[in-house]
Order: C-alpha cells, then sequence, then structure tokens
C-alpha cells in the first residue's frame, strides 16, 4: 500500500483537493475550521438558544485584552486558566439570561430615555463630547462605532431594569437590621486562659514508632517530598551578545559627535535681577521718552548703590512677577527671554550692571548675579558611550534577522546547544536545581516562566531536546537543554527524621495542651463563679486584640442567659483556650456610623435576594452550561 501511495502521489493529491476545495468554497476558511474544530460546539443553553465555544473563545478574548489594558504587566497565563474562562462563561450566560428576561418582560429602552441618559448620567461624563455625542477617542479604543455603542448601552439599561425592582427598593426594617446588627457588632467581656504547645514540648518524647508511622501516614507524604529539578544548559541571545562582535570606525563615532554636539554641551543659563520701566512700544513717542528718563534716573541710583539693586526694584519695577522678591528672575536659559534682554543678560558677568535696555515691554536695567552652564564635554570624555550607543543601535538592527537563524539553528540541531553557541559566539550558561518555578531571588531566563514552562515540556525532559527559542524579554531570545533531570521523589526517612521528629513532637505537645485546657474546662464547668488568671478583656468583631478568629467566633457565639458562661475553644495546632464570659456590652462604637451600617444590611438584603431572582430566571429559562464546558475549559482558546 505504501508503494501505491508513492508512486500516485499526485493523484492523492487532487482527490484531496476535489475533497477539501468545497468545504472552503460553502463555508470559507474559517468556517472550515470551526466546522472540524468544534467551536460550533454548545457549551451553554439559555431559552432555547445556544452559546458555542466560538462566542466563548470571543468573550475570552475580549476580557483579557480589557484586563491587559488595565493591568499592562499581568502574566498572560493567568488570563487562561479554567477558572478565569469559567468565569467568563458565566458571565456570557448571565448577560444571555438578563437579555432573554428583558426582552420576555417587555423592558425596552427607547431612544429618548437613551439619549437623556447618555446626556445627564454622570458616568458617562468622560465619554460624552460638547455636543452630547461619543467621545471618537474611547470609541476607537473600543473599536466600536456609535451605532454599535448605542446599542451596547440600550442592552445594558435593559438588563439593568430586569433587577433595579429589587435592588433599588430593598428595605432593612430596623428591628430585624437591630437584631443582625447586635449579633455582629456587640462587645463581650471576657477571661481567657490559653494552652500553647510551646509550654509541654518538654514533656514529649516521640518513639522510633512515632515518627514512622507519622512519616509512612499518606496524609503526610507531600510534606517530604523533594520537588522535580533539573541541572541545565541554556544559551542567552540578546543585545549585549551582538554587541561584542560589532565594530565602529573612529571616522564615524566623531561624525556623531560632530552631529550631536548639542547633547554633551550644558546650556548656558543666567540668573538675573531687572527693574522695569513700563512703556509698551504702542505709546506716543513723548510719553516712551518720559519713562526712558527715568530709567536713567534709576540707573544713576544703581550704579551708586549697586547693593540697593533689590530694595529699588521693590519700590520702582513695573514688573508685577518680580517686584516683591527685588526683581529675581532666577535662572533663565536662551529663548526664555525678549532678543533685547536675552542679548543683554548673556554679555554681562555676574555681579554687572547693564545700561537701560529697550524692548516691547519698555525699559529695563539688569543685573546679572550668577552664570551657569555653557560646558562642552570633549569627544574624548563622551567615545565610550557614543560607541556603546551605535554598537547598540547597530546589534537592535541586526536582532530580528540573527533571531531567526538562532530559532532554526536550535531546532534543527536539537540534540546539543553547542552549534548554535559556536556559530553566534554565545556563552553556553549552566544552571543547577531549576526548578518548574520561577524561585525567589531569579533572575533573567531563571524568572520567566515561560522558558520555564518549555523547559519541562515532555520532549525536553524526555529526550534531552533543546527547547523551542523562547522570548524572555525584549531583544531577548533564550533556548536551553535539561542535561541531568531528577523527577519529584518522596525522601528517605534517614533524610527528614529530624523533621519529622519535630512534627510529631508538635502534635503530641498540641494533644496534651488540649487534654489539659479540656480538664480546665471541666472544673470551671462545675464552677464558673471561679476566676481565671489575667487581665479581663473586651472583645467584639472590630476589635479582637489579636486573638485568633476561632476564640473570638466562640466568645460571641456563645450563650449569655446565664452569667458566667464558660466555653472551650480547640485551636488545633495552637492548642486549647477556655473562654470564661463575664459580661454582654451594647455595640462597639468603633464600627462607625449606625445609620450608614443599617444601610449597610438593607444593600446586603438587596443583593441576597437579587441573586435569589437572577437563580430563578435561570430555571424558569432553562439556562445552564453543557458538559462540553467542562472540557472546553480546560483546553486553550480558539485563537
Amino acid at each position: 500500500m505504501f508503494d501505491f501511495v508513492r508512486k500516485h502521489t499526485r493523484l492523492l493529491q487532487f482527490v484531496l483537493v476535489l475533497l477539501i476545495f468545497p468545504s472552503f468554497v460553502f463555508f470559507g476558511i474559517q468556517g472550515y475550521s470551526r466546522f472540524t474544530g468544534g467551536e460550533a460546539t454548545a457549551v451553554a443553553k439559555v431559552d432555547g438558544h445556544d452559546i458555542t465555544r466560538a462566542e466563548w473563545d470571543a468573550a475570552q478574548r475580549d476580557q483579557v485584552e480589557r484586563l491587559r489594558r488595565q493591568m499592562p504587566g499581568l502574566d498572560p497565563k493567568f488570563l487562561d486558566t479554567p477558572e478565569m474562562r469559567l468565569q467568563v462563561l458565566d458571565g456570557l450566560v448571565r448577560e444571555r439570561t438578563m437579555l432573554a428576561a428583558a426582552d420576555k418582560l417587555h423592558l425596552v429602552t427607547t431612544d429618548d430615555r437613551l439619549q437623556r441618559i447618555f446626556a445627564t448620567d454622570p458616568q458617562f461624563a468622560q465619554l460624552r463630547n460638547a455636543d452630547g455625542s461619543v467621545s471618537k477617542e474611547f470609541l476607537a479604543a473600543q473599536g466600536m462605532s456609535s451605532v454599535q455603542f448605542a446599542q451596547r448601552l440600550r442592552q445594558e439599561l435593559s438588563m439593568r431594569q430586569v433587577l433595579q425592582g429589587i435592588t433599588a427598593t430593598a428595605v432593612g426594617p430596623a428591628g430585624s437590621s437591630g437584631t443582625a446588627l447586635d449579633a455582629l457588632l456587640q462587645q463581650r467581656e471576657i477571661q481567657l486562659q490559653r494552652f500553647e504547645p510551646k509550654d509541654y514540648l518538654a514533656k514529649v518524647s516521640p518513639s522510633d514508632a512515632d515518627i514512622e508511622a507519622y512519616y509512612k501516614n499518606p496524609v503526610h507524604a507531600a510534606e517530604f517530598e523533594a520537588p522535580e529539578q533539573a541541572d541545565i544548559e541554556y544559551l542567552v541571545l540578546d543585545l549585549e551578545a551582538l554587541k561584542k562582535d560589532i565594530k565602529v570606525p573612529e571616522e564615524d563615532l566623531k561624525k556623531y559627535y560632530t552631529e550631536n554636539e548639542a547633547r554633551y554641551s550644558t546650556p548656558a543659563e543666567r540668573r538675573a535681577s531687572h527693574i522695569l520701566v513700563k512703556a509698551e512700544k504702542s505709546l506716543p513717542e513723548a510719553e516712551r521718552a518720559k519713562a526712558r528718563e527715568k530709567a536713567e534716573k534709576l540707573l544713576a541710583e544703581v550704579k551708586k548703590a549697586p547693593g540697593s539693586f533689590a530694595e529699588l526694584a521693590r519700590k520702582n519695577s513695573d514688573d508685577p512677577g518680580s517686584k516683591e522678591r527685588g526683581g529675581d528672575l532666577d535662572f533663565f536659559g536662551r529663548g526664555a527671554m525678549v532678543k533685547p534682554f536675552e542679548d543683554a543678560a548673556f554679555g554681562l558677568k555676574p555681579g554687572e550692571i547693564s545700561g537701560v535696555v529697550e524692548s516691547d515691554f519698555g525699559f529695563h536695567i539688569i543685573q546679572v548675579t550668577a552664570a551657569r552652564g555653557g560646558d562642552k564635554k570633549s569627544y574624548e570624555e563622551v567615545r565610550a558611550g557614543i560607541e556603546d550607543e551605535i554598537r547598540k543601535q547597530l546589534a537592535q538592527r541586526k536582532f530580528s534577522e540573527v533571531a531567526v537563524e538562532f530559532t532554526n539553528t536550535v531546532y534543527e540541531q536539537s540534540d546539543s546547544l553547542k552549534p548554535a553557541a559556536d556559530k553566534f559566539k554565545l556563552e553556553l550558561r549552566t544552571a543547577s536545581a531549576v526548578k518548574r518555578a520561577p524561585q525567589p531571588g531569579a533572575t533573567g531566563p531563571l524568572a520567566s516562566t515561560k522558558f520555564l514552562d518549555a523547559l519541562f515540556g515532555n520532549e525536553a525532559v524526555r529526550n534531552k531536546r533543546n527547547t523551542e527559542a523562547v522570548e524572555t524579554g525584549p531583544n531577548q531570545m533564550v533556548s536551553g537543554r535539561i542535561v541531568k533531570h531528577e523527577p519529584a521523589r518522596q525522601r528517605a526517612l534517614a533524610e527528614v527524621k529530624a523533621q519529622v521528629r519535630d512534627r510529631v513532637a508538635a502534635e503530641q505537645a498540641a494533644a496534651l495542651a488540649r487534654k489539659e485546657g479540656e480538664a480546665r474546662l471541666a472544673e470551671l464547668s462545675k464552677a464558673p463563679e471561679t476566676a481565671l488568671p489575667g487581665a479581663t478583656l473586651t472583645i467584639s468583631r472590630a476589635q479582637t486584640r489579636d486573638l485568633p478568629r476561632e476564640v473570638v467566633d466562640a466568645t460571641l457565639r456563645a450563650n449569655a442567659d446565664k452569667l458566667p458562661a464558660v466555653e472551650g475553644v480547640d485551636l488545633g495546632a495552637q492548642g486549647y483556650a477556655v473562654v470564661r464570659l463575664l459580661k454582654v456590652l451594647p455595640r462597639d462604637p468603633a464600627t462607625g456610623d449606625m445609620a450608614r451600617l443599617q444601610q449597610q444590611y438593607a444593600q446586603a438584603w438587596a443583593d441576597a435576594e437579587s441573586q435569589a431572582y437572577f437563580a430563578s430566571l435561570k430555571t424558569r429559562l432553562g439556562a445552564r452550561t453543557t458538559e462540553a464546558a467542562a472540557a472546553a475549559a480546560s483546553s486553550p482558546a480558539a485563537n
């Protein structure tokens, strides 16, 4: 038969074309892949209508894109777990259920109501233009037209009406809310005696039989398991690796320096103070002459007593922004002031005073108080930085081409990384005891979940083949290979005996603590008036005094009809506690405003009632997921 296939290859190709081509004609390429790939499979049903695998995948992709926009650094693998996919499907079922309910209840959102809500509701303020239309930037970001947005908003408003009659009308009567809040927020005064395992450790001595029994107990098997690990070698192709072989001619470095001199120069700046006699250019010449005369007189005063410049500016300057600071304008560079002012200021040395300088604003007297900048680094000072920058730019251009070759090489010669290391002049790196998950303090490729997943893939582990070239960062490709693999194993008792002994001792000490605590409880039950050692405590849900939650729950749950009352609390590995309840006190004032708490109670009731109503809607409309959903949740999205 195989001989027939070899001899009639062209004939078989023709037959396959005849079989496949009509499918493309009738369904298209995408339709064909859906038909054969199970995308038309129903994963849920609502009101007799299917939700298909393709619709679920599309909703999953939309959800992933939304979350990526909100949290750009989020690991994509977190978004494609079975739990996340089932959440998306639940959301899709909920949406279809609400739409079906709105349709059957005739909850239609009219055009007028739609426009009124969009124009007045504060939650849409950022989406509205001044003319009341939808922001084009928002529509572009969402990939929608204005018609699609209006349809989506109409659906949202209609769905909201389904539950609004319940959520908006829930009432928390004072009686029932008061009883519930009392149970939740009241305070109780207690005495407490703790029986902690650490106080009994000296009284226990685990035998070898105890240690062996604990070790062999299947319940504890995971405690003594050595995790899977591997010794590996790997190659990193990145810009640093490519830069090493790039040589830049000296003339190119000097040319770059000449073309980018501004980058290596510090802009010159001056700090100056001025006195302005205001006289705009549009004033009559006589008034400008009068202003100049005033400026000349002020200049004469300044030259007689240069130290009085700031005082003269406060009294005489017409610049409201600087006169209160004695005319100080702080540091400024070229281009920050009008040209005549700038030329005068940059022509003076610190401490010098200008003559009268005319500008469009009037007449200035300028005193330069400080100067900085204007320095330029020599070529020799910046040569190393220029060379590194150019080599980096050239490496970035080269990376895309080399990355393809690197990918092909590690795949085609998959039994060793040495050919790729030699071809691209890369360092063959090694690492020991590498685990499936990044370890604390891991850096570079060993901190990449993507690389570790490839490294511990079936083919790489079983046959010790090179992994595919994995992108672990911008301009960085990595391929690795397992040299030695150690599967997860149960450690021998001899390796962990000390650890097992400590755990058995802790168990035995906790048992002794519990036994003594129960004996103390029995004594107090006969004589509850007997006081316990230690101070009296007042506790509530808001003020737990750092007590274990089990103690707080037992205290607030205890029957307070007859006081004092006693309760025993088994704390497991933390031992035992005996609680003596003395008083029941009013609500803890630290819990806040009672009116607000009653509103929260009413809201909680509204949520519970709306959830119950939604559950009844699902039953009425036959909303359910199919058996195919569970299997599909474990497989990646179609696209």
